[in-house]
């Protein structure tokens, strides 16, 4: 299973540096007041996918963060219930569906 692994890796490795290879010819991207840059596609390509990437990220923290309060928000409530001895027993969440 490791080799085939690994040999999949270096397929995706040729892939990768053949699209790379193909894609050497020199761009323009010219932006707002006359601004231009000029660079190989291949760059350009992989400048703009990472910061979709980056953005898309970012993006997700602000919900990941929100989750993560809720969830310390909900075990603390659970160990004060556990504490007070009040309260409906926990739920297992086998049976609740």
């Amino acid at each position: 299973m490791r080799y085939l692994l690994w040999l999949l890796k270096f397929a995706l490795f040729v892939l990768i540096l053949s699209f790379a290879v193909k894609n050497t010819d020199t761009v323009w991207v010219r932006y707002y007041l006359g601004y231009e840059w000029q660079a190989p596609l291949v760059l350009v390509l992989l400048v703009f996918f990472c910061l979709g990437a980056a953005v898309g990220i970012v993006a997700s923290l602000a919900h990941l963060f929100r989750q993560r309060r809720e969830i310390v928000a909900l075990k603390r409530e659970l160990r004060v219930q556990g504490r007070a001895g009040g309260g409906p027993p926990p739920v297992n969440p086998s049976d609740a569906a």
